[in-house]
């Protein structure tokens, strides 16, 4: 089958779960024939994607978060604000993606939670199949754990959630675990998605930890912290523009520019992981049994809801802020972690291909998110409560 990439580009997670899906379907015999990436103005999409994924790879705007002023938290209002602006921006991506789509005619378009990937499926209703993927999918599942206490940003986690996937044919859903079944016809709860460099990595414990900084403004932290404790070896990551590969600000402190091999090879040595919340990351953390503590980005509640949902999973700890004398501690008292996880991890692609199976038999025509009670099943309906 040809398959059609759409990639959310914020962060690392994304692009690399691609990068993994791209091998896995190349081992199963199909076709990836061309990516489309949605980009922002304060990110560059890394050097690691294209020389990964090799296939045409085009870049649109997109709609995209935006911080306050010190690049750490989101500021919602400037989120809602500044992508209205850029409307007539994203109207043009939805031609562009139009006309992708009619020039490489796949079998399947397979969203990573872009938003533009999802409004294009409701609008323009190409004529093959349209699947999602990502950890954010779980929110259908009834096991998936919802933080607490932020009943506007839930909502709009939500909201996005069911845009990203509008007229999905199959909604895959990926795990930290193993969930018992459930009767949602189109949702398939998937491992998490890794590539084959992670998997064929041999983890050490080295003298340094390692920390990964989805938003530049966590660095003034980072380098406080380093400062304070200048016996704690840091190598940090980052993807701000227009800095150099790396940076040696402080004698314990390194800082790079997200370097996919480096930062695979630095996560295989290090004694934990500090780490905002992306989903992806920790991932790779737990397989190669490092502990993680997770600092949700501020105002963005699915990353809440990812550190909620790996500390129940025993991948690591929630944190407020880039505590590393606090996560030492912890190490301390930690017993060495195991990878029990493995197992689950590594059954992906028996789980994709009786995903894609069950895809293609069951469901050949599109359906709105509807109740559908043939066969006592259900597919998705939203619900924003």
């Amino acid at each position: 089958m040809k398959f059609l990439f759409i990639i959310q580009g914020e962060g690392r997670g994304h692009m690399t779960q691609a990068i993994s899906m791209f091998q896995i379907l190349g081992e199963m015999g199909h076709e990836v024939c061309a990516v489309g990436i949605g980009k922002s103005q304060r990110r560059e999409i890394p050097e690691f994607v294209s020389k990964n994924i090799q296939t045409p790879i085009f870049l649109f705007d997109s709609p995209n978060f935006e911080t306050d002023k010190s690049q750490k938290s989101i500021n919602l209002r400037k989120t809602i604000w500044f992508n209205l602006l850029k409307s007539k921006a994203f109207k043009n991506s939805l031609d562009r993606i139009d006309q992708l789509v009619k020039k490489h005619r796949p079998d399947v378009i397979l969203n990573f939670y872009d938003v533009l990937g999802g409004i294009y499926n409701a609008l323009y209703r190409p004529d093959c199949q349209f699947w999602v993927i990502g950890h954010q999918y779980l929110i259908h599942h009834p096991e998936f754990p919802f933080a607490q206490g932020q009943p506007l940003q839930k909502l709009l986690f939500k909201i996005n959630t069911h845009i990203t996937s509008m007229g999905a044919d199959s909604i895959l859903a990926l795990s930290f675990r193993s969930l018992p079944p459930h009767q949602i016809k189109n949702l398939h709860v998937l491992p998490p998605l890794l590539r084959k460099e992670v998997k064929n990595l041999r983890p050490t414990e080295g003298d340094f930890f390692l920390a990964y900084m989805v938003n530049p403004g966590y660095a003034e932290e980072v380098i406080t912290e380093a400062k304070n404790n200048p016996e704690i070896k840091i190598e940090a990551f980052w993807d701000k523009k227009d800095e150099p590969k790396v940076q040696q600000p402080l004698p314990n402190l390194t800082i790079h520019l997200v370097d996919d091999k480096l930062f695979l090879e630095k996560m295989s040595a290090c004694k934990g992981l500090l780490s905002t919340a992306g989903f992806e990351s920790v991932c790779e953390a737990m397989y190669l049994g490092k502990f993680v503590m997770m600092v949700p980005v501020k105002g963005q509640y699915e990353q809440a809801c990812n550190a909620l949902d790996a500390k129940i999973s025993g991948v690591g700890i929630i944190s407020k802020s880039f505590d590393f004398q606090k996560f030492e501690t912890v190490l301390m008292f930690k017993s060495p972690q195991k990878n029990q996880n493995q197992d689950w991890i590594d059954s992906f692609q028996y789980r994709l291909e009786h995903a894609m199976q069950n895809s293609f038999n069951k469901e050949n025509e599109k359906e709105d998110f509807s109740v559908n009670v043939n066969k006592g099943k259900k597919r998705i309906e939203p619900s924003f409560s």
